[in-house]
């Protein structure tokens, strides 16, 4: 019978102690809801100012205050860091979501040549979500090019690296004189010394760091290579920061030096993984039952 009391006090004491916790979670899910209000307003403020989704210092000086706070509440600071982290990117996520929709040039026509292509689509998308009017000229559009960029104030060019050279050429005499011309070539040198040449408005180099599978821009990297009148094309700068993307700006040499050891690095790693693996005759299937998370 002693036994069997002492279970019952168990018992209650622990429903008591798990109606409190529940009380408690209840009370955080409602200070989170409180918190999506007041970013609510920080959207509303940042569209209406053009202001960027993403400001690093206050982000991180954010972090390190609640670092601060938990340890002297007695808490790990590292997992109050990882929580805050993930509540902010939640917050950011939010505002590039609502910021997509907001165009810093809103019912400008844009025309994206290669627009059918990958990337193409998924400039198209965003473009098309924050109000502008989108246009597409792919190959077989050619011969009507004169009236898809008849008054159009961005074009931009989504083809492969071997025809972005020509495909500038081809488009320059077509374009409106303040028409922004701009490419999104992993290369920067030669695409932006043949849009010079083709088009005697605004001109910049854009190089996404990222692929058309990405379902937000936040903290994505837009690399940008000034080409001619900076100030005619900062209203496409501004709306890349919008959506919550980081701005590089780096001369056209330095972008295709860097580049040109980023990517034969990593091409050459996975080709030396792969021949080590072949003579070494490595079981690929064994390798993988002894794989760790790392």
């Amino acid at each position: 019978m002693k036994n069997q009391n002492s279970k019952q006090n168990v018992d209650q004491e622990l429903e008591h102690l798990r109606l409190q916790l529940d009380a408690i979670d209840q009370q955080i899910v409602s200070l989170l809801s409180k918190r999506q209000a007041e970013v609510e307003r920080v959207v509303q403020l940042k569209k209406a100012h053009n202001i960027p989704v993403y400001h690093p210092a206050r982000e991180e000086n954010l972090i390190s205050q609640r670092r601060n706070q938990g340890s002297k509440a007695g808490l790990d600071p590292d997992y109050v860091e990882e929580i805050y982290r993930r509540i902010l990117r939640q917050s950011r996520a939010e505002q590039t979501a609502q910021m997509a929709q907001k165009g810093v040039r809103a019912g400008a026509s844009i025309l994206i040549i290669g627009g059918l292509g990958s990337m193409g689509q998924y400039f198209h998308q965003w473009f098309a979500r924050a109000g502008y009017q989108v246009r597409i000229l792919d190959h077989k559009d050619w011969p009507d090019a004169d009236r898809l960029c008849q008054g159009i104030e961005l074009a931009i060019i989504s083809v492969p690296i071997e025809l972005t050279v020509s495909v500038a050429e081809r488009i320059g005499p077509h374009l409106p004189a303040d028409c922004v011309l701009a490419d999104i070539t992993s290369i920067k040198g030669n695409p932006l010394n043949a849009m010079l040449k083709a088009h005697q408005g605004p001109v910049i180099g854009l190089h996404p760091l990222f692929g058309p599978t990405t379902s937000t821009m936040d903290k994505q990297i837009v690399v940008v290579t000034p080409g001619r009148d900076s100030d005619g094309c900062q209203w496409l700068i501004d709306q890349f920061s919008a959506w919550g993307s980081i701005i590089l700006r780096v001369d056209a040499n330095e972008h295709d030096k860097i580049m040109s050891i980023v990517q034969t690095v990593r091409h050459f790693a996975t080709f030396a993984f792969g021949q080590f693996l072949r003579r070494k005759q490595i079981d690929l299937p064994r390798t993988l039952e002894f794989s760790s998370p790392i």
